[in-house]
């Protein structure tokens, strides 16, 4: 069967199970839109900038497990559309973006909207790919989706020239893939986890860090499995939340920089660390050099680059594999030499985590005669949406921290945000993608209003192809984050983070056919988040909330995890002076 290159592309993607592409067209690939457009087995969801297709390729990719895909056009189209590859690179988020080219005869000569696609993205990318001649097109498609989704997921980019996309060949579809110098491992060291397994039974403080690995690994019934048997208490990272669940009784939250005092606590005064698919990034390590200082580590990874990564802190036994298979084998392990007393043993540190729990909850308080909180937002957020079993997309900043604090998501891939890039103009799309991927299911964007104007273009987008957001937007007149820094560390000067020229976001949605509801009091908060659920369509909800709060608990740069800072300083100007411990070190609070 001969088909030009267009044609492959289109049969390639359905082998992979493609049902939709999120793009931008461009001259370059307009041969490729064309033979879309005379299909209907997959859907083109047309966006008003390549960020957006980008990051809905990564919200649908997270939601469902299944790679994400994204055509843009060359030149600036693959310019924009760098951003959500390196926000997926750091996120191991499985998606494979295809880009256009100009002719191959064409290259390097400057032509019209030429860019080296493949030095720009070498940095961030899994891997790429230029295809030179057709007749190896549908072998790189194929390819591109091997590498994406198998050993540690990430971003591929297939660089396609338009003659490729003209030219005719025979259609073959390679039935299997070798490629040289990849093959991810999935072995397990049968030794090391048995290592593990005698470490675990003897642990009197032992602790869970679990990480967006276990999300990826589908492995959230094993992570559930292990905590239950063996009775240890769990940490979240930022990108694990909801692998596992956020209401149950060992669950102790996120850990981090704002993470739960108990989850901090929990984790620098532990003797054991399991560490499951997570990198140890610096916003949960703090201080690398006071990281769980009494712990032995365990680390569970498919990436070897991840073990042993940090200088500062020794992993004393890793174990290379898949999340869920290496949890598989190690809970058989322990159900064969599990000591019975374990639980009697670990009663002095349960009593030591609900006393940290009783003194420290996540707390705020909210009357009718003040300004919104944020805290309190999200908290009704949540209590309103519950039974709904949400999928929760975020932005960057407070809200994306007040989000993780008071969302207990109870299920894996209910949670999207950008954790590693921390990329501004993420949840909006990424939701989108998400909603497109469910589209009876409630999809929820949870946003500021400076992560917000980065891609409200794209409300023209989500209205056009009914997709049903709801999209609340906390709104305090500042980049947030910035703000709070500034308030603590510098002394207040807000040096361009007041946002003080805002559109009204009503009528911003009106203009583009969509609905906004606002809330000005803590009485409209429950009024319009229930007016909203019960809307078709995409809606916008503008919440002015406090200007001034700040998210707390916080660990400050260079801190270690039980150095937090709990509430404001008595003194904010003075808040840049060096922190002092209190005297208590085992249970510090950092003070001005």
């Amino acid at each position: 069967m001969k088909l030009n290159g267009s044609q492959i592309f289109i049969e390639c993607l359905k082998r992979e199970g493609v049902d939709v592409i999120f793009g931008l067209p461009g001259g370059v690939v307009l041969k490729i839109f064309d033979e879309l457009h005379q299909q209907s087995d997959i859907e083109l969801v047309l966006t008003r900038h390549e960020q957006g297709a980008g990051h809905m390729a990564e919200g649908y990719a997270k939601a469902t497990g299944r790679p994400g895909v994204a055509l843009v056009t060359s030149g600036p189209g693959m310019t924009n559309i760098v951003t959500p590859l390196a926000d997926a690179y750091m996120d191991s988020v499985p998606i494979v973006v295809f880009t256009g080219q100009v002719p191959t005869q064409m290259i390097g000569n400057d032509a019209f909207q030429e860019a080296d696609n493949l030095g720009i993205s070498r940095p961030c990318t899994k891997h790429n790919f230029l295809v030179r001649d057709v007749k190896d097109l549908a072998r790189t498609i194929r390819e591109a989706f091997h590498v994406a989704t198998t050993g540690r997921p990430g971003p591929v980019l297939v660089d396609i020239p338009k003659d490729v996309s003209i030219n005719t060949t025979e259609f073959v579809y390679p039935d299997t893939i070798s490629l040289r110098g990849y093959h991810p491992e999935h072995g397990n060291d049968t030794t090391q986890i048995t290592r593990a397994a005698e470490a675990i039974c003897q642990a009197q403080r032992p602790i869970i860090y679990v990480g967006g690995g276990a999300v990826f690994s589908d492995a959230a019934d094993e992570v559930t499995a292990l905590a239950e048997l063996t009775r240890i208490p769990v940490d979240m990272t930022l990108m694990g939340l909801g692998v596992f669940p956020g209401t149950h009784p060992l669950s102790l939250g996120m850990l981090g920089m704002h993470g739960s005092y108990v989850a901090n606590m929990a984790i620098h005064n532990a003797d054991l660390v399991i560490a499951i698919g997570s990198r140890f990034d610096d916003r949960v390590t703090g201080k690398t050099s006071e990281f769980c200082p009494r712990a032995k580590i365990i680390h569970i990874d498919i990436d070897p680059t991840s073990i042993r990564k940090v200088r500062d802190i020794e992993v004393h036994i890793p174990i290379l594999g898949d999340v869920k298979e290496v949890l598989t084998e190690l809970i058989q392990a322990l159900k064969v030499g599990i000591n019975g007393n374990t639980n009697d043993l670990r009663e002095p540190w349960w009593t030591q985590l609900r006393e940290w729990m009783d003194t420290h909850p996540l707390t705020y308080s909210q009357s009718d005669d003040e300004a919104i909180k944020p805290q309190y937002v999200i908290d009704r957020l949540y209590q309103l949406t519950t039974d709904s079993d949400p999928i929760v997309s975020t932005d960057v900043g407070q809200h994306q921290m007040w989000s993780a604090q008071y969302f207990k998501l109870n299920h894996p891939r209910r949670w999207l945000t950008s954790g590693g890039l921390g990329t501004m103009g993420f949840g909006f799309p990424a939701a989108m993608g998400a909603q497109r991927a469910f589209p009876d299911r409630l999809v929820l964007c949870v946003t500021g209003d400076g992560s917000f104007q980065m891609n409200l273009q794209e409300l023209a987008t989500a209205v056009l192809y009914k997709l049903s957001v709801k999209i609340v937007i906390i709104n305090n007149g500042y980049h947030g984050m910035v703000r709070q820094w500034q308030d603590l560390f510098y002394d207040g000067r807000y040096a361009s983070s007041e946002l003080s020229t805002l559109p009204d976001y009503v009528k911003l949605a009106e203009a583009y056919s969509a609905v906004g509801l606002r809330a000005s009091s803590p009485q409209d908060v429950d009024a319009v988040i229930q007016e909203a659920l019960s809307t078709d369509g995409p809606v916008l909800i503008d919440v002015q909330v406090s200007r001034s709060e700040n998210c707390y608990p916080m660990i400050p740069a260079g801190g270690a995890n039980h150095e937090m800072l709990l509430e404001d300083p008595p003194h904010l100007t003075q808040a840049s002076k060096s922190p002092v411990r209190t005297s208590d070190d085992s249970d510090s609070v950092l003070i001005a």
